[in-house]
């Protein structure tokens, strides 16, 4: 839980989180005060007691004023009516990191949190279309989400009653101005990096104006994924004069690092980096994640730094024992970045986000395997050992043969093999082969619509997918889950599902953002049927026969999930594996091979099993 304390009014929580980063007499800054992570809502409420309103309310002892009074046990409750609304006026002009909305058990299926400058004209900036209430957090980021008003409108109710919130929650502050004296010039403004762990951790946190006592605690902080490769930065919103920084760690510090900076957001200048005599020191700080604490470095630059954009490079995590013998090492992990000196911009905000693209579809790419082998122009068959390692506990080598990856009758066909210890591949032993192909290096691709008409084994333990991997996938300084995966149909070898899927990061493996698609009517994965993704800037829209059984929008999967990884080149695989995580998840099977029973082996030393692909098509817009 972070701390919460109410104050006499917004404009109070912001001074005090002023005067808790302002330098000293001494030019030092101050330590943070327990201000810095305040409700801003209720610290509204409780200097103006009209600050909440509502479209209407079920008695007056539900008002709207008990979803901002700091207390979990009130709350609001509407009318019943689909299009009821409750708003805080918060008395001046904040930006807005994060909402949390804590739901009574008639919360809002369908919802849109909403900003406003003036009360009259609103911006949307989280819409909810599938809400299972309990508490919600919507975070802003990558959003520039500034203004006096925020609402919560309702569009379709979950129960036959009114919406019913216990609390509305609202986080942010100020952005620091220009300044002709010494401040630190990057409270509250954007701040970017490479890649981030989940939205609970984006980088906006690193501006927030504080940390916990002690530095160490799951609280507001940025957290990079586990690669040395990670930088984090701030946008000062003009030209500054840079004297010093502070940075905040949580135990997870950069052993190494450099803090740059730059004049556009794109070249960079080196300005300190800590000697090697401070390496080897921090470095040898190594104690287990339960022991180690957090560390405040204050960088005094030699010479005084001019730039608008500021980042911490990092070159080197630190090492954890845990346990003994073994070393581990997490992303960087940081608190507070704050950026000292003269002046800056209040102005500072984040770009729009790319919307929609305008156009008509026209296709881009077309195989219906009418030729007597695969087209090898389109299409890498993919060998483990040689293009891939093994992954997921499969059973299969993936390997290139006639015998695995045919095409007959104008169709693809996969097939798998069984031979006990006849493969050897990636300096392994398998029992069985099968088939994968892709388009790296042939066809990648940014936005389409990518549709496959296939026909499927059934049987437990038997995985075929058509799916989409991020084309920088084999960049060591990206790799997966931070590449992207968009898993159009997945089967694990039940006859009357199918599955979709999303990998990125923070929402990857069992954690990803998917759905089960049941076929209507009594259909089965044996027929043939049509799986498709519309992928656009905004949204990845999954269909089966035209009928869409998944869609994710970015606003929602940025501002509850993680990042948006969708937004570079990808490329199409087809492939059929045996066993593994995902079916053995579901089929409890632990033997003879993991997630692949006897019974189905037996099928595949039968023959007869595979997966037939009719066509595969992507269209894109331009």
């Amino acid at each position: 839980m972070r701390p919460r304390l109410l104050f006499a009014s917004a404009v109070a929580v912001v001074a005090a989180l002023t005067a808790a980063t302002a330098p000293s007499a001494t030019g030092a800054p101050r330590a943070a005060a327990a201000a810095w992570d305040s409700d801003l809502a209720a610290a509204a409420q409780s200097a103006n007691p009209a600050a909440a309103t509502a479209s209407g309310s079920e008695n007056a002892d539900l008002g709207p004023a008990a979803a901002f009074d700091g207390n979990g046990a009130t709350r609001w409750s509407s009318n019943a009516v689909d299009d009821a609304w409750i708003r805080v006026d918060l008395g001046q002009t904040l930006r807005i990191d994060r909402v949390t909305l804590d739901w009574e058990a008639a919360y809002g299926k369908k919802y849109v949190l909403e900003v406003s400058g003036d009360g009259t004209s609103w911006r949307p900036f989280y819409t909810e279309d599938a809400g299972t209430g309990g508490t919600v957090t919507a975070h802003t980021y990558p959003q520039e989400v500034r203004g006096r008003y925020v609402r919560l409108r309702g569009v379709e109710r979950a129960t036959p009653y009114g919406y019913s919130l216990y609390s509305f929650k609202i986080y942010g502050g100020t952005p620091a101005p220009a300044s002709t004296t010494r401040a630190n010039l990057a409270l509250h403004h954007p701040a970017y990096t490479n890649l981030y762990q989940h939205a609970g951790n984006s980088p906006a946190f690193v501006t927030d104006g504080g940390w916990p006592a002690g530095l160490k605690g799951d609280q507001t902080r940025w957290s990079s994924d586990w690669n040395a490769d990670r930088w984090v930065s701030v946008d000062l919103g003009a030209s500054s004069t840079i004297n010093s920084v502070d940075l905040y760690w949580e135990a997870a510090y950069a052993v190494d690092f450099e803090i740059q900076v730059s004049d556009d957001n794109r070249t960079w200048r080196t300005v300190h980096r800590p000697s090697a005599a401070e390496v080897a020191a921090r470095r040898a700080d190594i104690k287990s994640p339960a022991e180690a604490t957090g560390r405040h470095d204050t960088v005094t630059l030699s010479t005084p730094a001019t730039g608008r954009y500021v980042r911490m490079l990092g070159k080197e995590r630190r090492s954890f024992y845990n346990p003994a013998p073994a070393t581990a090492q997490f992303g960087y992990s940081l608190y507070e970045f704050q950026v000292w000196g003269t002046g800056g911009s209040a102005a500072a905000a984040y770009p729009a986000l790319p919307g929609e693209q305008g156009g008509t579809y026209r296709t881009t790419f077309f195989d219906d395997f009418t030729g007597a082998s695969l087209d090898r122009s389109k299409w890498r068959v993919v060998r483990t050992g040689q293009e891939m390692g093994s992954v997921n506990g499969e059973a299969q080598a993936y390997v290139d043969s006639p015998d695995n990856i045919r095409t007959a009758n104008g169709s693809l066909i996969l097939t798998p093999k069984y031979c006990k210890g006849c493969t050897q591949a990636g300096g392994g032993t398998y029992d069985f082969t099968s088939g994968r192909i892709d388009t790296n290096t042939k066809f990648d691709f940014t936005y389409g619509k990518v549709s496959a008409r296939l026909k499927l084994p059934v049987g437990d333990g038997y995985w075929p997918a058509f799916w989409l991997l991020g084309s920088n996938v084999d960049d060591p300084a990206v790799s997966w889950p931070a590449s992207g995966e968009t898993d159009i149909m997945e089967n694990i070898g039940y006859g009357n599902w199918t599955s979709s899927a999303l990998h990125g990061p923070g929402y990857s493996a069992d954690g990803n953002i998917g759905a089960q698609q049941y076929y209507p009517g009594g259909g089965s994965a044996d027929q043939w049927h049509t799986y498709a993704v519309e992928w656009t800037p905004t949204t990845m829209r999954f269909s089966v026969d035209d009928r869409i059984v998944q869609e994710t929008t970015r606003n929602k999967l940025e501002s509850t999930r993680g990042q948006w990884v969708f937004d570079h080149n990808q490329y199409v695989i087809l492939n059929l594996a045996l066993g593994g995580a995902y079916p053995a998840g579901w089929n409890k099977v632990t033997t003879p091979y993991w997630g692949l029973p006897q019974s189905s082996v037996d099928r595949i030393a039968q023959g007869g099993i595979q997966a037939e692909i009719d066509w595969v098509r992507v269209e894109q817009k331009g």
